[in-house]
């Protein structure tokens, strides 16, 4: 897959792109919904001999247009955001820089720079997609815009349980700790990427040594709490429990989020390794015990309801 980042004023004069049928949205999180709009964009293609292609932006538009609700922290950041697209198989992927100025284009400005001026053959969007100033462009007005350069697919709202699946929906999930409820709505489960660094050390002397996971900060991060996880290193995965806060037993005016994993029959080094943690079930909330024992007896509990959890998902499977 192609990437290539556009910026405003547009410059692309010594560029050719090939014939493209292309996908046009934000697509934070690209969950099912935002799936049936890059694989309609992939389907067109193939039919009518074009590449693949698919539009997004960067940063998130409330970002510029100083919105009360400021999106700075995604589902999919840029970089996650990249590798689920390239593994629809798609052959070219625009990433725009959001800008005030570009914000401010006309609607009719956005559909010739950026749509026809890249030799777009079919524009495929879901029903709710806006472009150009203020949002005036719409999927009724894009086939006056099109100035007959294009054809186009309107992908209707994709609904589970009686609602849209919207990234709204599952920011909310995740607000709340449901990251079981994800998988429904995502496709996969929830998945967040960092690096293991080094913490205090003190859950190898209770006998629960646990990785201390820096996850990179543009990633939404589940409430406190502790979650029956899996974690990624050097390309295996292995189950364990995951303890995201402030640990109260120990550190009683913490202010630094720790997320924190022990793995399953697991004793290796992986000190500065890169990880991705999958986000499985909501096990309790974090809490403060009178004491190691207390404490070291919970965990336990922790790890066998974990232990059950795997267990049983497995053999739904």
């Amino acid at each position: 897959m192609e990437v290539v980042r556009l910026s405003y004023p547009i410059s692309i004069e010594n560029i050719e792109f090939p014939p493209l049928a292309i996908a046009l949205g934000y697509f934070d999180g690209v969950h099912l919904g935002h799936q049936q709009v890059i694989l309609e964009a992939k389907k067109q293609a193939d039919e009518k001999g074009l590449l693949s292609a698919v539009m997004t932006f960067d940063p998130h538009p409330s970002v510029v247009l100083g919105k009360t609700t400021k999106h700075v922290q995604y589902i999919t950041p840029l970089s996650e955001k990249v590798k689920i697209i390239e593994e629809v198989g798609i052959n070219y992927l625009f990433i725009v820089e959001f800008t005030p100025e570009f914000a401010s284009l006309l609607p009719q400005e956005f559909i010739d720079q950026y749509v026809i001026g890249l030799n777009v053959q079919h524009v495929v969007a879901g029903f709710d997609f806006t472009y150009g100033r203020m949002g005036k462009g719409t999927m009724e007005t894009l086939p006056f815009h099109s100035r007959d350069q294009f054809t186009y697919s309107v992908v209707p709202k994709f609904v589970l349980g009686n609602e849209k699946v919207s990234s709204t929906r599952i920011r909310h999930l995740l607000s709340e700790g449901q990251t079981i409820e994800l998988p429904s709505l995502l496709g996969r489960f929830y998945m967040t990427s960092g690096v293991v660094g080094h913490g205090d050390k003190r859950g190898r002397t209770i006998g629960f040594p646990t990785a201390n996971v820096g996850l990179y900060d543009e990633y939404i991060i589940p409430p406190t709490g502790v979650y029956a996880v899996r974690l990624k290193v050097n390309n295996r995965w292995y189950d364990g429990v995951c303890n995201v806060g402030y640990k109260p037993t120990f550190n009683k005016e913490s202010l630094t989020l720790s997320v924190e994993v022990h793995l399953f029959d697991f004793n290796e080094d992986i000190y500065g390794k890169e990880v991705v943690i999958e986000w499985h079930l909501y096990l309790r909330k974090e809490q403060k015990f009178a004491g190691i024992n207390e404490l070291v007896a919970q965990i336990e509990k922790d790890k066998q309801n974990a232990i059950s959890y795997f267990v049983k998902n497995r053999q739904s499977s």
